[in-house]
C-alpha cells in the first residue's frame, strides 16, 4: 500500500473512530484529541501496517491503547477533572513538599549533576531524556536494548546519589 493510500484510507475511517473516541472519553474535545494522536501515531508507524491485516482493526488498537495510556498518565499524576465551570481550579497537579523535584534542585545543578556522568551513562540517558525509546538508542549506539535499560538505571541512580549527597 502506498503512502497515499494509507493516507486516504485513514480519513476514511475518521468518523468510526470518532464513535469510538466519545465512547471511551464521553467527553467530544477529548475525542477529537484522541482521534488526531491516533492519526499521527498511525501516520507515523505507517510502516509496521501489514497490508494484508485488518485496517480499521489496527487504528481502532492504536486509539485503545492511546486511550489507555493517556488515563494511565492521568492517573498516575493525579489530576482530577472537573465537568463544572471552574475547571481551571481543579485540572491541576497535586504536589506535597516531597513530590516537586523543583522545590530543592534547581535545573542547573540537575543539569550539572548530568554532564558529570560518564559517557557511557551519560549519552543513553540523555537520550532518552530527549524521547527516543530503548530500542532506538540501542540501534544508535550499537548496544543490546538491556544495556540500554541497566545504563539509564545506573545513570538515574548515580544523580540520585549525586543530589541527595
Amino acid at each position: 500500500m502506498t503512502v497515499m493510500e494509507f493516507r486516504i484510507k485513514l480519513i476514511s475511517l475518521t468518523e468510526s473512530l470518532t464513535r469510538l473516541a466519545n465512547r471511551l472519553t464521553s467527553d467530544k474535545d477529548d475525542a477529537k484529541d484522541l482521534v488526531q494522536e491516533t492519526f499521527l501515531k498511525s501516520l507515523k508507524h505507517c510502516d509496521k501496517f501489514a497490508d494484508d491485516s485488518n485496517f480499521i482493526a489496527w487504528t481502532s488498537t492504536i486509539l485503545k491503547n492511546t486511550f489507555i495510556n493517556n488515563y494511565r498518565k492521568s492517573v498516575r499524576h493525579n489530576i482530577y477533572r472537573d465537568q463544572t465551570e471552574a475547571l481551571f481550579i481543579c485540572n491541576r497537579t497535586i504536589y506535597t513538599d516531597n513530590d516537586n523535584p523543583d522545590s530543592e534542585y534547581s535545573v542547573k545543578e540537575i543539569t550539572q549533576n548530568i554532564e558529570q556522568l560518564e559517557d557511557k551513562f551519560r549519552i543513553p540517558f540523555k537520550m532518552h531524556l530527549d524521547g527516543y525509546k530503548y530500542k532506538e538508542i540501542a540501534d544508535d549506539l550499537t548496544l543490546n536494548i538491556g544495556t540500554v535499560k541497566s545504563r539509564i538505571f545506573f545513570a538515574r541512580r548515580q544523580l540520585k546519589e549525586n543530589l541527595i549527597s
